[in-house]
């Protein structure tokens, strides 16, 4: 990463297509391994399952993704501007996307799926599970966490220690998150301090810093030992996996397949001023976080619903394309329409309450686009 890169839109398109490959992988994980294995989806696909199995790391690229755009948009920005950004990012796609998941669990009316008004409303927060009701999809905890960091950031940068300490803070945040995950286990401080997946946000936050400011001493030290902390807490899926779904793969062959998730993110920002930002790659990042909010319950009863009719392989492909369709149009005629509107609202509306501080529509840019 070479001193002083250009982090502006044009140079992020690489995230853009790494964030597909990373909702893909996710998608080929709970349609060809964990729907069959757990029986939610009948049919299974033997062949494709033990390649499958690795695709579940998708969510740990996202949180990569993630650290590197969300300290990215952050500067620059007030506490306001970074939450109305990560809000309007966020709440109308998931609103859209959870309607719709309700509607169908609903009359689909599968056991396996169950769901009511309560646990509409209550997810309606993004935080069901604090109300005590289960998550309208599996995929929203990884939502939940994003949420969390972001909570953290804001709080940073209202704080005004964000920039200012930034490696400090990574630094303690690995210290709190190895503590834990090594030798306390705590659910409250994994929890509030995300420590399972630490590594990968504090990687993705900098690199970021590398890109922007360049190399340093401090920065390549915090850097392996995110690196080498995620080695650790990879064990903890692998034992995971083993008790939820009878099998796991090797430690070796995880630690290698983690390793191959860091390359790539790096090799996206490598290739940064290669990969245009051109309408179809851009069409391609957005349409990633509906996809993903789309794909897992509705898939599963697609899928068990066009097997028995079309055969298991051709109900898999007409079931991802249904829902990346579906994903295109909530993007194109939902999400992108509204986000400009919406954050021009918002920040008007706060302005009322903080007079004379300006009214910006940065957020309206590129970073809307990146984050998980």
């Amino acid at each position: 990463m070479e001193r002083g890169g250009n982090t502006n839109s044009s140079r992020l398109a690489s995230l853009d297509l790494l964030r597909l490959v990373a909702a893909l992988a996710v998608v080929c994980f709970h349609y060809l391994f964990r729907g069959p294995i757990a029986g939610d989806v009948g049919a299974g696909y033997p062949a494709a399952a033990p390649f499958a199995i690795y695709g579940y790391l998708g969510v740990s690229l996202f949180f990569l993704i993630s650290g590197f755009v969300i300290t990215w948009s952050a500067e620059g920005r007030t506490w306001q501007e970074f939450a109305v950004a990560r809000f309007v990012r966020l709440y109308p796609g998931f609103l859209v996307c959870m309607t719709l998941t309700f509607l169908i669990l609903t009359i689909a009316d599968n056991p396996r799926f169950p769901t009511s008004i309560s646990t509409y409303l209550a997810n309606l927060s993004m935080f069901a599970r604090a109300f005590s009701r289960p998550s309208m999809d599996g995929v929203y905890w990884s939502i939940m966490l994003e949420i969390v960091f972001y909570g953290w950031i804001a709080t940073l940068i209202f704080a005004g220690a964000f920039q200012r300490w930034k490696l400090a803070i990574v630094a303690v945040w690995l210290v709190i998150s190895a503590g834990n995950e090594l030798f306390f286990g705590n659910t409250a401080i994994r929890i509030l301090f995300i420590t399972g997946y630490a590594p990968f946000f504090a990687f993705g936050i900098l690199a970021q810093q590398v890109v922007a400011k360049g190399r340093s001493p401090a920065a390549l030290i915090l850097l392996a030992a995110a690196f080498s902390l995620s080695c650790q807490t990879i064990r903890f899926d692998q034992g995971w996996m083993q008790e939820h779904y009878g099998m796991a793969v090797s430690y070796s062959a995880l630690f290698v397949a983690n390793g191959f998730v860091f390359g790539i993110f790096v090799g996206a920002l490598l290739v940064r001023s290669i990969v245009g930002a051109s309408k179809t790659v851009l069409m391609l990042g957005g349409l990633t976080y509906p996809l993903y909010l789309l794909h897992q319950y509705i898939g599963y009863i697609s899928l068990n619903a066009l097997s028995p009719l079309v055969g298991k392989n051709a109900a898999f492909f007409v079931v991802l394309l249904a829902v990346l369709l579906a994903s295109f149009l909530v993007w194109r005629f939902i999400e992108t329409p509204i986000r400009k509107p919406l954050i021009r609202a918002l920040l008007s509306g706060m302005d009322h309450f903080a007079p004379g501080r300006p009214v910006r529509a940065r957020s309206t840019g590129p970073v809307a686009r990146h984050s998980p």
